[in-house]
C-alpha cells in the first residue's frame, strides 16, 4: 500500500535537491516522530474528531430548516439546539487537546533533530567545518530545524482534521445531491497545472531564501565577532550597508515563496466561487420549482461552504510542504555526511608512558586540494625531550600538528608514536596522548573553572592553576574560579586566556605536548610568566614547539629546521648557527630587528 502511494506521490510533487520528497518525510517518521506514536496517534484522533464535527454541523442544518424554521416543529427545537451544542462543545475539547498534543510532538522532535544534528556535525572532520561557513551550520540547525517545528502541526492538522472534515462534509453533499455535488467540484481538476507551476516557484524561492538566510547568518556573526576592527576601521556604514543588501534579498525571496504559497488556496477560492456560481443557478431554479426543500440547499451550501476552508488549507499546506522539504532535504544531507579520519574496527590497546613517546614522521606527504605543503618530511622527536619546528610561514609547521593529532591524515608517509602507526589507535585515546597550547586559546563562555576542567574533574585543581600562574588572577575576582570568562574569554586579558589555557593542558596531564606560538604577542611580564609555567609543564613530557621568535626555543634539545614541507636541517641551536644556514639567516635577522 505504501509503496503504491508513493509511486502515485512521487511523479506528482517537485523535486528539490537530493531524494525524492515522501522519503523524506519517511526518513523524518522512522527517525523521530515514530518516537512518539502515542501522542501522534491520540492527537490524530482528536483532529479526526474535530473534524468530523463540521459533517454533523453542516447535516443538523437541513433539520434546522425543514423542522424547525420551515414546518414550526416546536418538540425539535430541544434536540437540534442540543446537537449544535454539543457539536461545538467536542469541537472545542478536540481541538484543545489536539493542539496540546501537537505542540508537544513538534517541539520535542525539533529539539531532538536541532540535537542530533549538532551531535553528528561534530563526528565529522574539521575539513567539514572548514568548508562551510559558521552561518552555514548555523541555519542548518537552527533555520532548518525551525521551519519543521513550525509546518509540522499544521501538517498534522491537515492529515488528522481536514482530511476527515473534507470526508464528512462529501458525504453529506452526495447525501442531499450528488449533481450538485459535481457541479460544485467541476472545476476543481483546473487546480492540478497551477498548483504544479506554483510548487515549482515555490521550491526555487525556497531554496534561494535557505540560501539567503545562511549569507545573513554568516554576516552577522562576522560583524559580531569583528566589532573591534570595525570600529577602528571606521566601517561601521559599510558593514551595515552590506548587511542591508542581503537583507532585502533575503526578504525578496521569502515574499516571492509566501507568494507562491498564497497563490494556492487563492486558486482554490476562485475554484469555490466558480463551483458556489453553477450550484446557485442550477439549485436555485430546483427549489423555486419545488423540487428541493430549502432545508437541503441550506444543508448542501453549507457542506460545501465548509468544504472549501479545509480545502484551502490543505492547499496551503502543500506549498509550505514544498518549504519544508527543502529544509529536510538539507538536514538528510547533513546527516549523509561521513566522517573520512575514523579508528579501526580492531584498535591497538593503548599504553602510553611519557618516556616512550617517541614522535616520528617517515616520508609524510600532505596537499590541501591542488597544493601541496608537506613533500616527504621526516624526522623523530625523542620522548622527554623539547624539540622545536622553525621556518617560514607555509612551510607546513603547523600541518605537522594537525597530522599528529589526526584532524587531518597524510595522502603518503607513516607516523608513529612509541613505534605505534597512529591509524591504529582509537581516535580518543590519541588524542589523549596531547595537550595544546595555541597563540589564541579558545576558552568557552563559561566559568575559569570549568575551561580548566572540560568534562574532567579533579581534586588536583589548585595545584595546577598554582603552576599555571592562575590563582594570581583568580584571587583577586569576586566570584574567583567561577567567575565567567566571557565569550571566546573577551574578559580575560591575552595573558590571563594563556594562563587558564596552560592550566588545562597541566590538568590532562598528557605524555605529549604541542605549543603553537604559546607565547607570542604577549608584553615582557605576561610573557615571563608564561615561559615559566610551560617549563613546567613541559618538563618530563615529549614537547613540539612551532616558534616564530627563535629567541624562545634557543635551549630546545633538537631544532626542526622546515622550508616549502621539507625537513632541511636538524640539530641543536649552536649546530644551526654554526652551519650557517637558513636558521642561522632566520635568527640573525630576527636579531638585528630586535636590536
Amino acid at each position: 500500500m505504501l509503496r503504491r502511494l508513493k509511486s502515485l506521490i512521487v511523479p506528482l510533487a517537485p523535486r528539490v535537491g537530493s531524494g525524492d520528497p515522501l522519503g523524506s518525510w519517511l526518513w523524518l517518521w522512522r527517525n523521530y516522530l515514530r518516537r512518539h506514536v502515542r501522542r501522534f496517534s491520540a492527537a490524530v484522533l482528536l483532529l479526526a474528531v474535530e473534524g468530523a464535527m463540521l459533517g454533523f454541523l453542516s447535516w443538523i442544518v437541513k433539520p434546522m430548516f425543514d423542522q424547525v424554521f420551515v414546518a414550526g416543529n416546536r418538540a425539535a427545537v430541544g434536540w437540534v439546539a442540543a446537537a449544535v451544542l454539543c457539536i461545538f462543545v467536542t469541537r472545542a475539547a478536540a481541538g484543545l487537546g489536539s493542539r496540546v498534543l501537537m505542540t508537544t510532538v513538534s517541539q520535542r522532535v525539533t529539539a531532538a533533530l536541532r540535537a542530533d544534528v549538532l551531535k553528528h556535525m561534530l563526528k565529522l572532520d574539521s575539513a567539514f567545518f572548514h568548508l562551510r561557513s559558521p552561518g552555514k551550520l548555523s541555519e542548518l540547525v537552527r533555520g532548518d530545524t525551525e521551519i519543521l517545528s513550525g509546518l509540522l502541526p499544521t501538517l498534522f492538522s491537515t492529515m488528522g482534521r481536514d482530511v476527515v472534515a473534507l470526508i464528512a462534509l462529501f458525504a453529506v453533499a452526495i447525501s442531499i445531491d450528488w449533481i450538485w455535488t459535481a457541479i460544485a467540484l467541476a472545476a476543481v481538476p483546473t487546480l492540478l497545472w497551477p498548483v504544479k507551476l506554483l510548487h515549482r516557484k515555490v521550491a526555487r524561492r525556497t531554496k534561494r531564501a535557505r540560501d539567503a538566510a545562511e549569507r545573513l547568518a554568516e554576516r552577522l556573526n562576522e560583524i559580531l565577532h569583528g566589532i573591534d576592527t570595525i570600529k577602528l576601521n571606521s566601517i561601521e556604514d559599510h558593514r551595515s550597508r552590506r548587511y542591508s543588501r542581503d537583507l532585502d534579498l533575503y526578504v525578496k525571496e521569502e515574499v516571492q515563496s509566501e507568494l507562491g504559497r498564497a497563490g494556492i488556496p487563492a486558486i482554490t477560492d476562485i475554484v469555490a466561487g466558480i463551483g458556489f456560481f453553477g450550484v446557485l443557478i442550477y439549485g436555485g431554479l430546483q427549489i423555486i420549482g419545488g423540487e428541493k426543500t430549502i432545508g437541503e440547499f441550506m444543508s448542501f451550501f453549507t457542506a460545501m461552504g465548509l468544504v472549501f476552508e479545509p480545502l484551502r488549507r490543505v492547499g496551503n499546506v502543500s506549498g509550505q510542504w514544498v518549504t519544508a522539504h527543502t529544509s529536510l532535504t538539507r538536514l538528510r544531507e547533513a546527516f549523509d555526511q561521513r566522517p573520512t579520519i575514523t579508528a579501526p574496527a580492531y584498535p591497538q590497546a593503548l599504553a602510553m608512558a611519557p618516556e616512550t613517546a617517541d614522535v616520528v614522521l617517515e616520508n609524510v606527504e600532505f596537499a590541501y586540494g591542488d597544493q601541496p605543503v608537506l613533500r616527504g618530511t621526516t624526522f623523530r622527536a625523542e620522548a622527554g625531550r623539547t624539540t622545536a619546528l622553525v621556518g617560514v610561514s607555509g612551510a607546513g609547521k603547523s600541518t605537522v600538528f594537525r597530522i599528529l593529532t589526526r584532524l587531518a591524515d597524510p595522502g603518503a608517509g607513516r607516523v608513529t608514536i612509541g613505534d605505534t602507526d597512529i591509524r591504529r589507535l582509537d581516535l580518543p585515546a590519541l588524542r589523549g596522548l596531547f595537550s595544546v597550547v595555541t597563540q589564541d586559546a579558545h576558552l568557552f563562555d563559561e566559568s575559569i573553572r570549568d575551561n580548566i576542567v572540560l568534562d574532567r574533574d579533579s581534586p588536583r585543581l589548585d595545584g595546577v592553576m598554582d603552576a599555571a600562574h592562575v590563582t594570581e588572577f583568580v584571587d583577586r575576582m569576586t566570584d574567583g574560579v567561577h567567575t565567567r570568562v566571557g565569550t571566546r574569554g573577551s574578559d580575560l586579558s591575552g595573558g590571563q586566556r594563556q594562563r587558564v589555557a596552560i592550566a588545562r593542558a597541566l590538568h590532562r596531564d598528557t605524555p605529549i605536548l604541542l605549543l603553537d606560538e604559546a607565547t607570542s604577542a604577549l608584553d615582557a611580564k605576561s610573557e615571563s610568566l608564561i615561559q615559566e609555567a610551560l617549563d613546567r609543564l613541559s618538563a618530563g613530557r615529549t614537547t613540539l614547539v612551532i616558534a616564530h621568535r627563535l629567541a624562545t626555543i634557543r635551549s630546545a634539545d633538537k631544532i626542526i629546521v622546515m622550508d616549502e614541507g621539507r625537513v632541511v636541517d636538524q640539530g641543536t641551536h649552536e649546530d644551526l648557527i654554526g652551519r650557517d644556514g637558513i636558521y642561522a639567516h632566520l635568527y640573525w635577522l630576527q636579531f638585528e630587528k630586535r636590536g
